[in-house]
């Protein structure tokens, strides 16, 4: 679908207007917006428009091309990226710009584009093709600031646990949150080196009045750079906090485990020992020997345990769950 805004010199703004209208003389700039285009749409911008073969290749990649600035005669291309906020994924939206005019192709929606054409219908002599190139790339970039903002409220959701999940169901959240950052990690850090260029260009003298407009976007970018760097690292603190605990729950099972089979040790010589099928064995006549050696057998197991207890070697609930606040605690 195409639609169509013209400026005209006398400030009045007219949209929807014919293709082969906008060239006209009384007209001071025009926003053509290529949304969903068709193939037909596609042959206007070779036939009549007369794009760079190469900037047309690149809208029409099927695979995402990193966000670029390319200078053609008498125009600038720009690739940037917005991004799905269910999905994470990242779609294209390019930009031809000079001083008379601004061409948008997208294959997606963008809601951006749709709020800033509505601002052009109410405002538009008072902007200019480069206010809206500006427009376009602040709300694009401004819209990732909600995802950022999301991950923060989920990791402090997994650090506190509220909820009491077990600690798998935990890993699985944290390890889908770190997937998330990872695929906008591969959309911010491009922008950012976009913007960069974009600010930092001495080939864009049109832009001088803009520049710290676009400065502007480029902290914006630089800000969530590095809030999603730091929710990395927090993820990752979070992530070996949880690890340790299962490491030292291991080991307290294992401590355990060692603790019940070291205290039968003894208990299944003494009970090998007088399994044994020797005739004269002087214990088997006595009376009360049943009994004594179960006494035995009873102490030695009372004694080992309260050793184990007493040097540490078995924790119980209350002291498991002081030793995990602890662990969880460090940062």
């Amino acid at each position: 679908m195409i639609r169509t805004s013209a400026i005209l010199k006398n400030g009045d703004v007219l949209q929807d207007v014919a293709v082969n209208r906008i060239k006209e003389s009384d007209i001071k700039w025009y926003w053509v917006d290529f949304n969903e285009p068709t193939d037909s749409d596609i042959r206007m911008m070779k036939q009549f428009f007369r794009f760079h073969p190469l900037a047309i290749e690149d809208c029409l990649d099927d695979f995402s091309e990193r966000p670029k600035l390319d200078f053609y005669k008498g125009y600038i291309f720009v690739l940037m990226h917005a991004i799905n906020r269910n999905s994470l994924e990242s779609y294209e939206v390019n930009l031809f710009v000079n001083s008379s005019f601004i061409v948008t192709f997208h294959k997606k929606h963008v809601n951006e584009i749709d709020n800033l054409w509505k601002i052009v219908k109410e405002e538009g002599g008072e902007l200019s093709p480069f206010t809206i190139m500006h427009g376009i790339v602040d709300r694009i970039v401004d819209q990732y600031f909600p995802m950022i903002y999301s991950i923060e409220d989920r990791l402090n959701s997994i650090e506190e646990n509220t909820n009491e999940d077990s600690d798998s169901n935990l890993m699985d959240r944290l390890f889908d949150i770190r997937h998330e950052m990872s695929k906008l990690r591969r959309t911010l850090v491009p922008m950012r080196d976009l913007l960069y260029r974009i600010s930092n260009s001495g080939r864009l003298n049109s832009l001088k009045e803009e520049q710290l407009y676009f400065n502007d976007v480029y902290d914006h970018l630089i800000k969530q750079v590095e809030m999603l760097e730091s929710y990395r690292e927090f993820s990752a603190d979070i992530r070996d906090n949880y690890l340790s605990i299962n490491s030292d729950k291991m080991n307290n099972i294992m401590m355990t485990l060692t603790v019940i089979t070291t205290i039968f040790m003894p208990l299944t010589f003494i009970a090998g020992l007088y399994g044994m099928n020797f005739v004269y064995m002087p214990e088997l006549n006595e009376h009360n020997g049943y009994f004594i050696v179960l006494g035995v057998m009873t102490g030695i197991a009372l004694i080992m345990f309260g050793f184990f207890v007493k040097i540490g070697w078995l924790t119980f609930g209350t002291k498991k769950r002081r030793r995990k606040r602890r662990l969880l605690r460090l940062k």
